[in-house]
């Protein structure tokens, strides 16, 4: 599946595709990963700027990874694995 990698900025998140689920990651300056999610095809986009400074989720960052999967089931295993691996800072335990 295809992989991206943009600023964490409103208009780059803009041209992100959008047509398949999507791990994302949300990296800071050093290239950590602060935060891990998923989402579903059609809300990348709106996803990702809950975490924008202002959204209801912040997470700070400096870029974004996505990761196209081929359902949301999918996106859903691998964002569990990833968290289990490295432990992002920003992801709740639990969620």
């Amino acid at each position: 599946m295809g992989k991206k990698t943009v600023k964490f900025t409103p208009q780059d998140i803009e041209q992100l595709p959008n047509n398949k689920p999507v791990v994302y990651k949300i990296l800071s300056k050093g290239g950590n990963n602060n935060y891990t999610g998923s989402t579903q095809m059609g809300r990348v986009p709106n996803r990702l700027k809950d975490h924008l400074p202002g959204g209801k989720d912040h997470v700070p960052g400096s870029k974004v990874q996505i990761e196209q999967m081929n359902s949301i089931a999918e996106a859903r295993e691998k964002e569990a694995r990833i968290i289990a691996r490295s432990k992002p800072k920003f992801n709740k335990k639990g969620k």
